[in-house]
């Protein structure tokens, strides 16, 4: 009986996917010292976040996370039927994010990003490469939600139209570059200086070549070009685990604040690589009821 009672509360694929994007957020926010980003250290470039209120705003998005991989097990396929679902539950995520969070956005960039890996795991229920979850991803952010509200005066937008740079749902078409070229591979490297110098080297690999249309809207071109200059010198300094690379490191950090630049993009798609680097694991372990 015991064991009969053990196998029926097993989580399910989908619980587990949820389990490993809400940890990813987590552990993204709690990351210390990023440049001009809210971590264990104070707010960053915000006046409006701090770290209690990123930690329940991803506590929060664990049930739409946990439907939007429910969809795509139901669904079996990238396919126009699931697009549009997956766009209304991240709608509605966004409603229950900005419910826990007085209306202000947390991560709405990390519902489309995570939401998007989320239905891809899935539909790779056995194990499947990083590059391969994150094609599909792609594949099902190419199809066209109709459904879906255009604002052009958002934040991104704006960036995107006024620099002619690519933003987070380009990303996402594209099949996260930024992630598999540039935040797997430094992670992979740089834990020989231990995980937490690793996630920081992640995050900076992606900084160096990201046009972060958060920074973009904060900063202009002058924000854009020091925040990737200043993550090419802690990279060739020897990253955040050696001692130049954390004075290139503090140095960045000091031009983000006075700039008032946050690299809220680049702090997504970090989320992004810490799930795809831990969904093997996940993926792997018995499965519950779907």
């Amino acid at each position: 009986m015991s064991a009969l009672i053990a196998r029926q509360v097993q989580p399910s694929l989908a619980e587990r996917l949820a389990d490993v994007a809400v940890q990813a957020l987590i552990d993204e926010a709690d990351l210390s010292p990023k440049p001009g980003l809210v971590d264990r250290r104070g707010n960053g470039a915000h006046d409006d976040l701090h770290l209690d209120l990123m930690h329940a705003s991803a506590n929060a998005l664990w049930p739409t996370f946990k439907a939007m991989a429910e969809a795509a097990l139901i669904a079996g396929e990238v396919s126009q039927p699931l697009r549009e679902a997956l766009g209304q539950l991240g709608r509605d995520g966004e409603v229950a994010m900005l419910r826990v969070t007085g209306g202000v956005n947390t991560h709405r960039g990390a519902i489309w990003a995570l939401g998007l890996l989320c239905a891809a795991a899935a539909l790779h229920t056995g194990s499947a490469a990083p590059r391969h979850i994150a094609a599909t991803a792609a594949a099902l952010a190419r199809l066209d939600d109709p459904s879906a509200p255009v604002n052009p005066d958002s934040h991104g937008a704006r960036a995107c139209r006024t620099y002619g740079v690519l933003g987070a749902r380009e990303q996402a078409q594209h099949g996260f570059p930024a992630v598999i070229e540039q935040g797997l591979p430094q992670l992979v490297a740089s834990r020989r200086d231990g995980e937490q110098n690793a996630q920081l080297d992640a995050l900076l690999a992606i900084m160096s070549q990201l046009t972060d249309t958060c920074v973009l809207h904060r900063a202009g071109l002058e924000g854009l070009t020091r925040m990737q200059a200043g993550a090419c010198a802690v990279l060739a300094a020897g990253g955040a685990g050696s001692l130049a690379g954390r004075r290139q490191l503090l140095e960045l950090d000091r031009d983000m604040l006075t700039l008032r630049a946050s690299p809220g993009g680049a702090a997504d798609l970090l989320a992004a690589t810490l799930f795809l680097d831990r969904l093997a694991p996940a993926a792997s372990a018995p499965i519950g009821s779907n």
